[in-house]
């Protein structure tokens, strides 16, 4: 700048502030420095770099076609060398005028070259820079150049260096290099037999990094990615969103979380965050110690309530709980048909969800399985799994369907029954979880095994659950349309619990009403034949199915979707806003049926819109409380009824 300014050829001088490097430990400021480089050539395989990207398949698929294609798109070519002593030669040896190179491919070629005639052992600086190679041009003596590879390439090298191809394998040529070029001939015949790939797994900062490198090297050498899917995952932070660092100590010690939670509860916190996503995580160790109260202690509280159920059937008819795969043949009972349905129902959705690396879909739907097992399936067949169902259990009503024994079965068979279902159910948990929580499945799998027929022991390796495979499908035991009525009848309990939490009322108030509308007859039915549930668990003494919605003051009302109208519509977006509350109850009701509306002279969607029902305010509503989920709205009689208060009582005193 002083000379700029002695030769009178500053135009202007001024300070900007901008970002600058710095060295991540001092925290010192780097000096920019330009130095002579090597680079490999990837422009000009750009082309070739997309195309190779497009047959391959990414978890989850938006990195793909986002961030990698870019990066992929506008490469640049790769600066390859670096200015520092240790680190992988650059193989490269010159002449003083940098006019001859020779670029070696192996120990023996250097040797053959140089006349060197010790043992090449170590490939460090130390050992070949020394190693020089007569000039075939009459330049005198080749020497190795003083840069050392990019540590990345050497990542980028892993698929072809963790087997040393070529070189250990059968038909390569040490005189001809090129013959570990060929697929169908030499080393590569066998080499191609495993490569590419099945999946590589790594982080979103790898576009820039691993996955770059491999995909340029696997171009370069064979015009193929080295992977045929890739499973990316998010940064963790630290809990205030900034990255983990030792020197701030902003996040906890994950050995002493692990001591704290255990293995299992870190592992499966990290599963199911926005991590698998390739989203960034905020790490909360809250979150993990939720996984323990909401997923394992749930898991391993069923394990030990069969564990007590099956001593008292051992005590009190000294018959041993061994579990019969074949028995659920003669088992009519709904809700045990439900739970190994939609037991087969989550197995099938995992092995079709793993075949395509997407764990962000499986954990979800485990671990709505272990809370339909804790929460609803052994809730609502305590009694039965205790043997004391008797003839106060609710009934199904339709199809054959009963949720206790039939008439010629006695209730010990029918504990027998539940007793076996909740064994297959919690067996085939454990072996669908184990890789996901292995601890603990492990700890439960040898719990269960003493159960197991002799037939099935000697079939497998019950020394842990990860010596058995992954649990096959029962095909026998679908049944869509129980699943679809449990479903059903699910949603309307959860509605009714609103209604009562809304109101404050415990479930011990036993309440009069529970109205349920829906414009669909089918799904009025499915919940008609599971009343008898719904009215136990609700503690209500009457459900009404209705479609009727004028009958009890239905109100409809369309509200906007605000970022979509504003998006689509710009500057119509306010106009059309400030119609919604003018449109008709046959407009909105024609928008329901047709999906589409149209307002201010603009065509909307169900990505525009959303439909709100309410009750109309009066006397007659005062005491309904109002739950809508969907295409369901429950009514629940809030009112205290005199005549019901003995009856809650007497809840009490059974209970």
């Amino acid at each position: 700048m002083k000379h700029l300014e002695g030769e009178g050829r500053v135009v202007r001088k001024s300070q900007i502030t901008h970002r600058y490097p710095h060295c991540p430990r001092s925290k010192t400021p780097l000096i920019q420095r330009a130095v002579p480089s090597w680079f490999i050539k990837v422009e000009q395989s750009v082309p070739d770099l997309l195309s190779n990207l497009e047959k391959t398949e990414w978890v989850p698929s938006m990195v793909k076609t986002g961030r990698f294609h870019q990066w992929l798109a506008s490469a640049k070519d790769w600066n390859v060398s670096r200015n520092r002593y240790w680190g992988t030669p650059l193989p490269l040896w010159v002449s003083d005028d940098m006019k001859e190179i020779v670029c070696v491919s192996s120990v023996a070629e250097l040797k053959k070259l140089s006349g060197y005639e010790g043992e090449i052992k170590d490939l460090h600086r130390d050992s070949v820079d020394t190693i020089t190679i007569p000039s075939q041009q009459g330049k005198g003596t080749l020497k190795r150049v003083d840069e050392v590879f990019d540590c990345w390439f050497e990542s980028g090298s892993m698929p072809y260096a963790s087997s040393h191809y070529p070189f250990d394998y059968p038909g390569y040529d040490e005189s001809n290099p090129e013959s570990g070029m060929s697929r169908t001939e030499g080393p590569g015949k066998e080499f191609f037999t495993k490569y590419p790939g099945d999946f590589i797994a790594e982080g979103l900062d790898q576009t820039r990094g691993w996955f770059y490198t491999l995909s340029v090297l696997g171009t370069h050498l064979f015009n193929t990615f080295p992977y045929k899917n890739c499973v990316v995952n998010g940064i963790v932070l630290a809990e205030d969103g900034k990255k983990m660092s030792k020197s701030l100590k902003n996040f906890p010690d994950p050995m002493l979380v692990v001591d704290r939670y255990g293995a299992d509860a870190l592992r499966l916190y990290l599963i199911d965050s926005p991590v698998v996503r390739g989203e960034p995580l905020r790490f909360s160790e809250m979150g993990v110690k939720q996984i323990v109260s909401g997923v394992l202690l749930p898991l391993w509280n069923s394990y030990n309530f069969f564990a007590q159920q099956a001593a008292l059937l051992k005590k009190n008819t000294n018959a041993d709980s061994v579990f019969d795969p074949n028995i659920q043949k003669t088992n009519s009972n709904v809700m045990d048909r439900w739970i190994l349905a939609s037991t087969q129902s989550l197995l099938q959705y995992v092995n079709k969800e793993m075949e395509g690396y997407r764990l962000y879909t499986v954990v979800p739907r485990l671990l709505k399985m272990v809370d339909d097992t804790t929460n609803w399936y052994i809730r609502f067949n305590r009694n039965r799994l205790k043997g004391q169902a008797g003839s106060a259990a609710p009934k199904a009503t339709t199809n054959g369907e009963t949720n206790g024994a039939s008439a010629a079965d006695d209730e010990q068979t029918d504990t027998l029954h539940a007793l076996n279902t909740l064994y297959e159910v919690i067996y085939t948990l454990v072996r669908a979880l184990a890789p996901f929580i292995p601890f603990l499945s492990d700890n439960i799998f040898q719990r269960l095994a003493p159960h197991l027929p002799e037939s099935m022991k000697k079939s497998q390796d019950a020394r842990s659950v990860h010596f058995v495979g992954f649990p096959t499908v029962r095909e026998e035991l679908f049944d869509t349309v129980v699943e679809r009525r449990v479903s059903r009848m699910q949603k309307v309990i959860e509605l009714g619990r609103l209604c009562r939490d809304r109101r404050t009322i415990s479930l011990k108030t036993p309440l009069k009403t529970l109205v349920v509308l829906h414009q669909d007859q089918e799904f009025l039915d499915d919940v008609r034949t599971l009343q008898g549930y719904i009215l136990e668990e609700l503690n209500v003494r009457d459900l009404v199915l209705t479609t009727e919605e004028a009958k009890y003051g239905v109100e409809y009302s369309v509200m906007a979707d605000v970022k979509s109208l504003g998006m689509k519509f710009k500057k119509d977006a306010a106009k059309i806003k400030a119609a919604l509350p003018k449109l008709s109850k046959e407009e909105i009701h024609s928008y329901l049926s047709s999906g589409s509306l149209t307002v201010e002279g603009h065509q909307l969607s169900s990505e525009d819109l959303r439909v709100q029902r309410k009750l109309k305010e009066s006397k007659e509503t005062a005491n309904l409380e109002v739950a809508v989920e969907g295409e369901v709205l429950v009514l629940l009689d809030s009112y205290a009824y005199p005549e019901l208060a003995q009856e809650g009582l007497a809840r009490e005193v059974l209970n």
